[in-house]
């Protein structure tokens, strides 16, 4: 099915259809995907970019906004063949709409994976750009917290190197932008039968009937893990009871269970070692500070310094920044409980 878009309706067949949008100026929308095309470096200037296209409005949009950009655009559409004559009138469109390569494949028994797989597959050795928005962001966040428990969204960039240059449009504004120009596109009628159908046409608007802003507030749940550093997003993600990683600096994320604290990382005690309001002295060979672990034991010794902590009536909350003094992976003083020889430690008192 053909539509064209105008600022005032669809038009589907010469059906009219009321708008489902408001007017979006051009020039924004244009500089908004200039803008998160340099903040990630996706495309060189002017450089040249293979649109995978459907032929529905948002990789036309795609297609024609960055050749308005002053970039060297190409297409290419894989026509899977499941929808008979309405795929075969997809791969027309974007040959004659959009100059677009047509690679044909047998999809009818083939997963939404599998076509996606496929899709990708397709001239690796080229820079590759997709048509998603923020649209397909919120519906990505919504199906991965149902099925994984995860906030994890659409990256800029795949690791394969295709590029996502709308992702700060929504899909009505891609719609808009034809419309401005009137611009056909085409519409995939299988669509609503899909999860992401669902989620599109079933969730989305049941969350917008709780709060007008849904759509926003789903997305800034994606913008605030995206503030954490990789490794710790992986550990908070992490399904395991028990594990730390380095986060550079000196400094590491220690997940127990369900606690979470930051600890720094070894330093060598050469002299003097301040560490959260102690100063640590020793003059001995091979001593480190570091935090607690899990597991720790006095050198020598059975007693863990877990059950110190709990005879010292250190609370739960402060025994993570704790310092110890360490030869390898025995404990040799834990400042302020148990005292070695060589080593002095002064805590400055707190107002």
């Amino acid at each position: 099915m053909y539509l064209y878009a105008s600022r005032s309706r669809h038009v589907a067949f010469g059906e009219p259809e009321p708008a489902r949008w408001n007017t979006v100026g051009v020039m924004d929308v244009l500089s908004r995907i200039e803008a998160h095309i340099r903040r990630h470096e996706l495309i060189p200037p002017g450089g040249d970019i293979l649109c995978l296209v459907s032929g529905g409005p948002d990789s036309t949009c795609l297609f024609h906004a960055l050749r308005e950009l002053g970039y060297a655009v190409s297409a290419l559409h894989v026509d899977h063949g499941r929808r008979g004559a309405e795929s075969d009138e997809d791969a027309r469109f974007c040959v004659r709409v959009l100059g677009a390569q047509v690679v044909r494949v047998d999809g009818r028994d083939a997963s939404e994976a599998e076509l996606r797989a496929v899709r990708y597959a397709q001239e690796p050795g080229r820079l590759r750009a997709t048509g998603h928005t923020a649209s397909d962001q919120v519906e990505t966040i919504l199906y991965r917290l149902a099925t994984r428990g995860t906030t994890t969204g659409i990256k800029p960039r795949r690791e394969d190197g295709v590029v996502r240059p709308l992702l700060p449009l929504w899909r009505e504004e891609t719609e808009a932008f034809l419309g401005e120009r009137g611009l056909p596109f085409r519409v995939d009628s299988s669509n609503a039968a899909t999860v992401r159908g669902l989620i599109r046409g079933g969730v989305v608007p049941l969350l917008e009937r709780i709060h007008p802003a849904a759509r926003e507030n789903v997305l800034r749940a994606l913008d605030e893990r995206r503030t954490l550093p990789p490794a710790l997003a992986e550990l908070l993600d992490a399904r395991v009871g028990s594990r730390r990683v380095d986060l550079g600096g000196g400094v590491q994320a220690v997940r127990e269970h369900d606690r979470l604290w930051l600890e720094h990382g070894p330093v060598e005690l050469r002299g003097e070692v301040r560490w959260d309001g102690w100063t640590i002295r020793s003059e001995l060979p091979g001593l480190k500070v570091r935090g607690w672990r899990p597991g720790d034991r006095l050198a020598g010794r059975t007693r863990k310094i877990q059950d110190v902590f709990v005879d010292a009536k250190i609370p739960r909350s402060d025994r993570e920044g704790w310092p110890l003094v360490v030869r390898g992976d025995e404990v040799v003083a834990v400042p302020g409980i148990v005292d070695a020889p060589g080593v002095e430690a002064v805590r400055e008192v707190r107002a």
